[in-house]
């Protein structure tokens, strides 16, 4: 029987019965969810924990467990959807620590919840924005992209690092002419700023943002209102950018002035722009990549925090991708 096959029983004792009892989770859910992912079986009476199954996914449920464990004793409030991220994290990587990406906190949202990092891309993605003026997220739908920036630009202006934060996508006709589409212009774009409304209220509350948008601290427009004017001491981002024309991603790049930081965010393979036209992402990607002061982060389908299908989903399509 090889090192694999081996079957093993492990034993682990937590030495406070009150943060054992968390991490257990209800009805000792947080434990079956891990047997799920490690494909082992876990049982536990008190505040001791016997895994049973090979030696190498047991050894990973014990990761798992004792890395959520210190995580609990350092105040962080381990969720259920915390317990699958830990487990996806770990078992691509089982040398990451956990404390170095979750208890790094990117800002505390009206309702009082931590929005952290959940991945090593993640991490990475929010320490290019605090280095760099420019930073480009570029990944699969889902991976925490707008959501992540947007709580950076939050947390600048609250730390009065910043005067305003300017939210901008492109306004792609995808099935529908704007032309006839009912209502003013306002309401003809609102539907492609509907994704930013939703972060922003997510973070500040509706009230809260709401006024600060009555005051101009806060503007969400389309990217082409960006034309001609230089935005300084400001936050921006510019989200969908891979529906950005070549000659609007030039123009947003080149609105950027003193004491601003932009976040450009995107999926390449999610372009809604006719054929004829190339994605200003794909063409920023090979134009400016490595020019100094300039970060690019990549997330892949393994970065994606929404439901877990959605990972099963993305990887269907670039199977098909990848045979046609």
């Amino acid at each position: 029987m090889s090192k694999y096959q081996e079957h093993t029983k492990t034993e682990l004792t937590f030495s406070d019965i009150h943060f054992a009892n968390e991490l257990l989770g209800a009805h000792n859910s947080n434990l079956a969810r891990i047997a799920e992912a490690t494909d082992t079986s876990i049982s536990a009476r008190g505040n001791t924990i016997s895994i049973s199954g090979d030696t190498i996914s047991s050894t990973l449920a014990k990761n798992i467990l004792n890395q959520l464990y210190g995580l609990i004793k350092d105040g962080y409030p381990v969720y259920p959807k915390d317990v699958e991220y830990a487990a996806n994290v770990l078992s691509r990587d089982d040398g990451i620590c956990l404390k170095d990406i979750f208890l790094d906190t990117v800002y505390v949202t009206s309702k009082k919840q931590t929005v952290t990092p959940k991945s090593p891309a993640q991490k990475e993605y929010i320490d290019a924005i605090r280095k760099y003026d420019i930073v480009f997220g570029v990944g699969p739908a889902g991976t925490g992209k707008t959501y992540l920036a947007m709580a950076m630009a939050v947390a600048a202006l609250a730390k009065k690092q910043v005067d305003r934060i300017i939210l901008t996508r492109p306004a792609v006709e995808a099935g529908e002419a704007l032309g006839f589409l009912p209502g003013d212009l306002a309401e003809k774009v609102n539907p492609y700023l509907r994704p930013l409304y939703d972060a922003l209220h997510d973070m500040m509350g509706f009230e809260k943002a709401a006024d600060m948008m009555q005051q101009d601290v806060i503007e969400v427009a389309p990217l082409a209102f960006m034309r001609g004017r230089t935005l300084n001491d400001s936050f921006i981002i510019l989200d969908e950018a891979q529906n950005s024309t070549s000659e609007q991603m030039k123009m947003f790049l080149t609105r950027i002035g003193f004491n601003s930081k932009a976040v450009i965010t995107g999926d390449i393979t999610q372009s809604d722009l006719p054929n004829d036209r190339a994605s200003g992402l794909i063409e920023a990607k090979e134009l400016i990549y490595g020019i100094d002061g300039i970060q690019f982060v990549f997330f892949s389908k393994y970065d994606v925090v929404r439901h877990k299908l959605v990972q099963k989903i993305i990887d269907a399509y670039e199977k098909q991708e990848n045979r046609t």
